[in-house]
This record gives structure tokens, sequence and C-alpha cells, in this order.
């Protein structure tokens, strides 16, 4: 039987299922009959060995020098490159690549240093799939404590972090070291008069020591939460209603104080705290109302007392300015007199007197 192998093929030449000899390109003949057969494989990317053990086709030179052969240990990746470009990840225990019409290389890369970027270049890391590695993301203003099998390895700062996942489990916790608010809500709390009041209480708190709050402090929002309720409540309730209202920035300065005492024990910097709104109970608020209701009254009607002893005091003086002057009090009769022609429709005269002297008579002037 006639055989023809191409350019970029080679075939493997057994007898009797036997490995017999590696043949290259080009024609050649065979009987069957006599045991032989003959595999014709392509000679590009990995190797086919069409069943034959490796070890029995290494054996053969011009098989050996056509091929490239590596093994994979357990604690490294193998990267394949084609032409001098990154091609594939290999993970298997044996890499095995025809290296005839493309330039094959492999290298191994140490994975149980978990650090990449120290094993790998930069610009290979995004080319692996992610499988194989952990990134972490570290955002403006945020920390990142980073942990080997659970035990602290280093503080991560802004930026991307690339670790093998591969013999060690590698873990973070990212802490937001910016400015945050916290609310305190509805806080019910009896004042030194008895009257219950619902509080409203904002604070403004940064992290400080994130190594610190991990090992000391579970839930440091919850623990500052707490903390601050029970200030306000032990603070608020020595004071009267009344004081409580006057005096709620003073309050909340000193709540503020309180906490800033205690801000190392929650590795924390309090920033500021206050009394955002003070919430009455119905009653009270009806009250208040009644209570504001009237000193707005009593204050209108004081406004009115003075504005009509002012008006008195000017009609006063008005009087006697006009009394000790005869001609100012003709000027103010005039200026009424044309005050009342203003308002007058028609005006009839009679008799042979002059329209000025009736007028006069009307007025009385």
């Amino acid at each position: 039987m006639k055989y023809i192998i191409k350019e970029q093929e080679c075939g493997y030449l057994l007898k009797n299922g036997r490995f017999q000899s590696f043949l290259a390109a080009g024609s050649c003949h065979y009987i069957k009959a006599m045991g032989y057969e003959l595999k014709i494989v392509p000679m590009t990317g990995a190797v086919n060995t069409c069943g034959i053990p490796v070890e029995v086709l290494m054996k053969n030179k011009e098989f050996s020098e056509r091929v490239i052969r590596v093994n994979i240990p357990d604690e490294c990746l193998a990267i394949r490159f084609v032409n001098k470009a990154f091609k594939e990840v290999l993970t298997g225990p044996e890499a095995l690549y025809w290296n005839v019409f493309e330039d094959v290389e492999i290298r191994l890369v140490d994975i149980t240093n978990p650090y990449m970027d120290q094993t790998l270049p930069r610009y290979y890391i995004d080319l692996i799939p992610v499988k194989f590695y952990k990134k972490i993301t570290i955002k403006d203003g945020e920390i990142g404590l980073l942990y080997f099998d659970g035990k602290f390895e280093k503080r991560l700062e802004q930026g991307n972090w690339y670790f093998w996942n591969y013999g060690k489990e590698v873990t973070c916790k990212i802490f937001n070291m910016k400015a945050q608010q916290l609310d305190i809500s509805g806080q019910d709390i009896l004042t030194a008069d008895k009257v219950s009041v619902r509080l409203n209480v904002v604070c403004s708190f940064r992290i400080t020591d994130p190594e610190k709050l991990v090992r000391t402090i579970e839930g440091a929002s919850a623990q500052l939460y707490t903390a601050a309720q029970l200030c306000i409540r032990k603070y608020v309730g020595r004071f009267r209603l009344d004081e409580l209202l006057v005096q709620k920035d003073e309050i909340g300065r000193s709540v503020c104080e309180q906490l800033k005492a205690e801000q190392d024990d929650y590795c924390v910097e309090i920033l500021n705290a206050g009394i955002k709104d003070i919430i009455l109970p119905g009653e009270i608020r009806d009250i208040m109302n009644t209570v504001l209701v009237a000193e707005k009254k009593a204050q209108a009607n004081v406004i009115m007392r003075r504005e009509e002893v002012a008006s008195t005091k000017s009609l006063l003086n008005t009087a006697k300015l006009m009394d000790e002057n005869k001609t100012l009090l003709k000027l103010k009769e005039m200026e009424y007199l044309e005050k009342i022609c203003d308002k007058v429709g028609n005006i009839s005269v009679s008799g042979g007197k002059g329209i000025l002297e009736q007028l006069s008579e009307l007025t009385g002037l």
C-alpha cells in the first residue's frame, strides 16, 4: 500500500503494533498483510503520539530532535510561547510539542511564591486565566491587610495586587480610611424632668489603626455605635427639657469630647459629633406650640403698644407746634382742606360770596 506524507506531517511506522521508525515527508509502500501500519500526524502544536509511549518515541533521534519535552513539577506552571508570543498556560505533568515549523519555547514559573509580580512580568499577568491567581484591588482612600493562611503578612496600599492561588490561602481585609458618618437615630431618652424625648445624633469618624482594630475589635462601627449611644444617654439625661433645647449645640460638643476621650480604644479618630434632631412627644409638642403662640402674641402686643405710644407722642408734639405757631396751623388746615377737595366730585356755588369764603364757612376756618 502506498502512503504519502506531506511536508508538514510525519509518520509512525509500526509492525505488529510495535514502533519501528519515524518517517518524514515523502511517499512509501508497506504491505499491511505483513503487519505494517503507518500513522500519519501533523507536526504542529501538541504531539499526537497515537498511543505510542513517549519514552519509546524519544529514543528515536529524528523524533526527539523535532520536539520539545518539559516535565512540569507540581509547584510550577508552564507558559508556552510560539514565535516569541504568549500562547497558553500548561498545567499537566508534562508538555510535549513539535518544534519544527514554529519556534516553541516553554517557560516554567514557580508558584510557591504567592507574589506574582516577583515571578512573572506584569504584562503577562493579564494573559493568565483568572483561575490560577487572585486579584486584589485597593481603591483610593483604602488600606488592605494581606493574610497568607490566616497569618498577617503586610499592609497593601492603593493599587492592583496579584497572588498565585497555590500552596497558600490568600485573603485580604479592606478598610475604608476616609471620613465616615455614623447615624445614631431614634434614641429615646428621659430628661431630668421626666420628659421622654427622641434624639437623632450624628458622628463622623476615621479609622486610624486597622491592624490593631482587627486584633482587638469585632465590628468597629457597631462598637462605636454602642459607645456613642451610652455616652449620649449618660450625658443628656442630666438636663431638663428646657436646658436641652437651649444648650443643644453645647451638649453636642460635650458628647463629642467624651467620645474623643475613648477613641483610641476603638482605633478611630472622632472628627465631630452632635445632636441632629430633638423630637418631642405629641403632648409636649402641643404644649410647646401653645407656649410659643402665647409668647409671640405677647411680643406682638408689646410692639403694638410701643407703636401707639410713639404715635401719640408724635401727635402731641405736632399739637404743641401748631399751638405755638398760628401760621403752621393755617398751613395744616389748608393741607387737610386740599385732601377734602380731592374727595369732592362737584362743588355748587350760590349767593354773592366767593368760593374761598364759602369753603371757609363749610370747614369753619
